[in-house]
C-alpha cells in the first residue's frame, strides 16, 4: 500500500512537472515566405530533433504561398519572427513595418536567369530588346537592380527589356512567352531541367557570379520588440538552435527532406525534388550572420530603383547572432 502510494506521489510529481515545463515553453510562431518545402528544411529540422524543446521554446510553424505577405503576417500580429528577403523588408519598414534582420541563414543568393543556349541571349547586353520573365512581390528587386547596374531600361523597346511578370513556375519559357525566365537554383531550375532544359542547352547568369546578389531568406522581427529583454533572450534561443537545424540538414540532406515531407499537409511535395532543393540549399548556407557588404549591396539597390526614398536605420543588428554564437 506504501509502495503504491509513493507510486502515485511521484507520478503526480511528474505530471505537475511536465505540466510545468509545458508552461515555461516560450511560444514562437515563425511565418515562412513560401510553402512547406526544404528552402526551409532547417526549422522543421529544428522543431524534428528537439532543438527548441531544449532551448525552452514552442514553436509553430507557418507555412507561406501566393497569396501571403510575411511583412504583412508580423504587422498584423500573426507571427513573431519571419523568414524574408532584405529588398521586401527595406521597402516594408519605410512603409511602416519597422522589420528588423537579427540572423542571416543564407550568405548566398539562389537567384538565376537562364535563357535556351539556342536563343538570341548570350550576354547581359543581348537582353535589350527581349522579354524577360520576373517575379514581383518584391522578388523583382534583384533584377531591377541589375539592369540598372547594366544602363539597360526595364521600359522594353529596343533598347530595353520588356518584363513579363513570371508566375512560380516555369511555364513561361516552356510556352515560349519570355526570352529567359527567373528561376532558383533550388528550385524552379530542376524543373527547367525536369522539362528537358538540361544545363548543357542553357545560358545562366547567376546573380552571385556577376556580384549583383542581394540578401536573400533572413530572419526578421519587429523593432519594438527588441526592446523586451524577454523577447530578445528567445530570439537568441530561437536563432541558435534554428542554425543548429540548419547544420544538421546541411550534413544530412536526404534526412531534412524526409522531415520537411513529414510536415507538408498538402502532399504536393516529392521526395525526389526536396532531395534535389536541400542538396542546392546546402551550398547557399553560412553561420547566421548577417555580411554587411552583401547589406550595402543589397541598400543601395533599392535606393537606386527608388523602391526605398531614404537610407534606413537600424534595419539589421548583430547583437542577437553575436549572443547566440557565445
Amino acid at each position: 500500500m506504501m509502495k503504491q502510494k509513493m507510486a502515485s506521489l511521484l507520478l503526480g510529481a511528474s505530471l505537475a512537472l511536465a505540466g510545468v515545463s509545458a508552461e515555461a515553453a516560450d511560444k514562437i510562431t515563425l511565418q515562412l515566405k513560401w510553402v512547406t518545402q526544404a528552402q526551409f528544411a532547417g526549422y522543421f529540422v529544428a522543431k524534428d530533433k528537439g532543438y527548441y524543446k531544449a532551448e525552452g521554446l514552442d514553436v509553430d510553424i507557418k507555412p507561406g504561398g501566393p497569396n501571403i505577405a510575411p511583412e504583412q503576417i508580423i504587422a498584423g500580429g500573426g507571427a513573431d519572427v519571419i523568414v524574408d528577403w532584405m529588398g521586401a523588408a527595406l521597402a516594408a519598414r519605410e512603409k511602416g513595418v519597422p522589420l528588423v534582420n537579427i540572423a542571416q541563414p543564407y550568405a548566398k543568393a539562389g537567384l538565376e536567369i537562364i535563357c535556351p543556349k539556342d536563343g538570341p541571349i548570350k550576354t547581359l547586353a543581348d537582353f535589350k530588346g527581349h522579354t524577360i520573365g520576373v517575379w514581383f512581390y518584391g522578388n523583382e528587386v534583384p533584377f531591377f537592380a541589375l539592369m540598372h547596374r547594366e544602363g539597360i531600361s526595364t521600359d522594353g523597346g529596343p533598347n530595353g527589356v520588356k518584363v513579363l511578370q513570371q508566375s512560380f513556375d516555369v511555364q513561361p519559357l516552356i510556352q515560349h512567352q519570355a526570352d529567359c525566365i527567373h528561376v532558383m537554383t533550388y528550385n524552379e531550375l530542376g524543373q527547367a531541367i525536369d522539362a528537358g532544359y538540361t544545363l548543357d542547352k542553357l545560358t545562366v547568369f547567376n546573380y552571385t557570379k556577376m556580384n549583383a546578389n542581394l540578401l536573400e531568406d533572413g530572419l526578421y522581427v519587429l523593432q519594438d520588440k527588441l526592446k523586451d529583454p524577454k523577447f530578445k533572450a528567445d530570439m537568441v534561443k530561437f536563432v541558435r538552435a534554428s542554425m543548429k537545424g540548419w547544420n544538421y540538414a546541411k550534413e544530412h540532406p536526404d534526412e531534412a527532406a524526409d522531415i520537411v515531407l513529414d510536415n507538408d499537409t498538402t502532399g504536393a511535395q516529392t521526395k525526389e525534388h526536396q532531395e534535389y532543393m536541400m542538396h542546392e540549399v546546402a551550398k547557399l548556407l553560412g553561420n547566421g550572420v548577417l555580411d554587411k557588404a552583401a547589406y550595402d549591396r543589397t541598400e543601395e539597390a533599392v535606393l537606386a530603383q527608388k523602391i526605398i526614398s531614404k537610407k534606413p536605420e537600424g534595419a539589421w543588428t548583430h547583437d542577437i547572432t553575436d549572443a547566440a554564437m557565445k
